[in-house]
């Protein structure tokens, strides 16, 4: 590469101080349209966050083989959902994307060959969420995929990988829901405050316990944790974006929950948020 190139890369991401990292549990789409005390703590944190540079976001609705990161200049809104009102599918959220960021996030991982990717955009996981923090969609956003041959061990090392990122003014975010069963929710109880089974409630006390403990091992090795586990947690992919989340925290650092409600009996809208103490 000429010396040219390698300046462009990367002029945009000189350090910076150390930009914290989120979890946030995004829930159903509405929340991009709704008014509620969700989006409202998805705002409040964002007030909270210095300005980044740019934002990566590892949601759980980009699945590949391998791991891809998006690398076009103008990423699409992916609208990846169904049997909900126009409103929400008119929605767009036109933030630029970053090739540079992309380039840089390949660089620094060396357990996989990154591939860069021009076809997939920004889906419900990214904008639905990312569109509460910056609404006027000025932040470049690029999402990096969930590569589902990877053992949650090895998800949790390739993520220290990136860890740099966060001295760059990168906002990393990992975009999920830590109790997702969709198969149990209970349609009847949706408008209920803070309605959760009993064996959502202990998943969801446990994976508390463990986050606010720094005991990201039992979290890892969620599949031996006990039936509870085994219900919130019945397909991993709204589960992994955690992982990514809590692999970057340094031990200087602080844990906060915030959204922290059960909801419709079998999902949890419990956010996390990283930062200096």
């Amino acid at each position: 590469m000429k010396l040219s190139g390698l300046q462009r890369i990367t002029e945009p991401f000189k350090s910076t101080e150390r930009m914290p990292v989120l979890f946030l549990g995004h829930g159903s789409p509405m929340n991009a349209i709704e008014e509620n005390e969700f989006v409202a703590g998805f705002r409040k944190v964002g007030s909270e966050v210095p300005r980044p540079q740019a934002v990566l976001v590892v949601s759980a609705h980009w699945e590949t083989r391998g791991t891809q990161v998006t690398a076009m200049e103008h990423p699409q809104t992916i609208h990846d959902f169904g049997g909900f009102p126009k409103a929400l599918f008119d929605v767009q959220y036109p933030a630029p994307g970053s090739p540079e960021l992309a380039a840089e996030t390949k660089r620094l991982v060396k357990s996989a060959d990154v591939v860069l990717d021009h076809q997939w955009g920004l889906d419900h996981g990214a904008w639905s969420v990312v569109k509460h923090l910056y609404p006027k969609a000025d932040v470049p956003v690029i999402q990096m995929s969930i590569d589902y041959s990877l053992s949650p061990a090895q998800h949790y090392a390739l993520a220290k990988e990136i860890a740099s990122l966060r001295d760059k003014g990168v906002l990393i975010i990992g975009s999920g829901n830590m109790v997702h069963n969709l198969g149990m929710v209970a349609w009847d109880k949706l408008n209920a405050d803070s309605y959760g089974y009993d064996w959502a409630l202990e998943a969801r006390e446990k994976m508390n316990r463990f986050i606010l403990n720094d005991d990201h091992a039992s979290l890892v090795n969620y599949q031996a944790q006990g039936r509870a586990f085994q219900l919130a947690i019945p397909s991993a992919e709204h589960y992994l974006p955690l992982l990514y989340t809590l692999a970057l925290k340094n031990a200087d650092e602080r844990v906060t929950l915030f959204n922290d409600k059960p909801l419709a009996g079998s999902l949890t809208m419990t956010s996390v948020k990283i930062d200096r103490a």
